[in-house]
């Protein structure tokens, strides 16, 4: 029964080249192209432990730096892909390595073709009632022969917990796909996957609103020149307070620049 009192740490490494990992203002994220992480995917689909899949963004960082629990999250995530090209353009400019940006908002329409292929099944956990229910809808519309096992909206208590666990188990499912949003989705991830008898967990963040129809995701054109975050701000401008950890983001990655090239 994979994942059942086991720690997570990474334990990809013991049956594969594990991906280089990297730390960005001391904050861990790997090295990583789409395809790559897609055949780590595969691999944690034939193993015998939980892995779990978390998206590194400048955000994200930015508040790890400060939140020890939710950086000892990430630091215990099997895969930390690099989400924002924020985090990529950082990379390359601290001499850490040249990579590509792998979305989660694109891996988790990936692992669902994998699934369908391979007779996989998903669970779709998070996000409100409705857009839960029309994610259900559309990936079963979308993927032919793809499984799903069960799905469950975001709004559960604590105590209702234990229930979801068990009824995760009993699906048999090999993915769930959490959409808490952050930090909410990586301490359940942290917490619950060792009670999860399933083979890949990945937190997918508002992933469940652009595959319903519920926001739309930026055009082709803005996402070619990694303008994403500038539209959906432009169409939200209510995400202003989250993208204000940006301009702090940038002054820090110079600021490091700055200094290595000092010492």
């Amino acid at each position: 029964m994979p994942g059942r009192g086991m720690p997570l740490s990474r334990p990809l490494g013991s049956r594969c080249m594990k991906p280089k990992r990297i730390e960005i203002l001391g904050v861990p994220v790997d090295c990583l192209t789409m395809d790559r992480t897609i055949e780590l995917a595969d691999l944690a689909l034939t193993g015998d432990v939980a892995q779990s899949i978390v998206a590194v963004n400048p955000e994200k960082v930015m508040r790890a730096r400060i939140d020890a629990g939710l950086r000892g999250q990430m630091q215990r995530a099997a895969v930390l892909i690099p989400d924002g090209i924020g985090v990529v353009a950082a990379a390359r400019m601290l001499g850490l390595g040249h990579f590509d940006r792998v979305p989660g908002s694109e891996l988790m329409p990936k692992l669902c073709e994998l699934a369908a292929r391979t007779g996989r099944r998903v669970f779709l956990y998070g996000a409100s009632p409705e857009v839960n229910e029309r994610t259900v809808k559309v990936l079963g519309e979308r993927y032919r022969g793809l499984k799903i096992s069960g799905a469950q909206h975001g709004y559960l208590k604590d105590e209702e917990m234990p229930g979801l666990i068990d009824r995760i188990n009993r699906s048999k499912t090999d993915i769930v796909f959490v959409a808490l949003g952050s930090p909410k989705q990586e301490a359940w991830i942290d917490r619950y996957l060792p009670q999860l008898n399933v083979k890949l967990c990945q937190g997918v963040g508002g992933t469940f609103d652009v595959i319903s129809g519920h926001v739309n995701r930026a055009p082709a054109a803005f996402r070619a020149v990694h303008l994403e975050w500038f539209y959906r701000l432009a169409a939200n401008p209510n995400r202003l307070a989250r993208q204000s950890a940006l301009p702090g983001f940038v002054f820090q990655v110079f600021k490091q620049r700055l200094e290595g090239k000092a010492n």
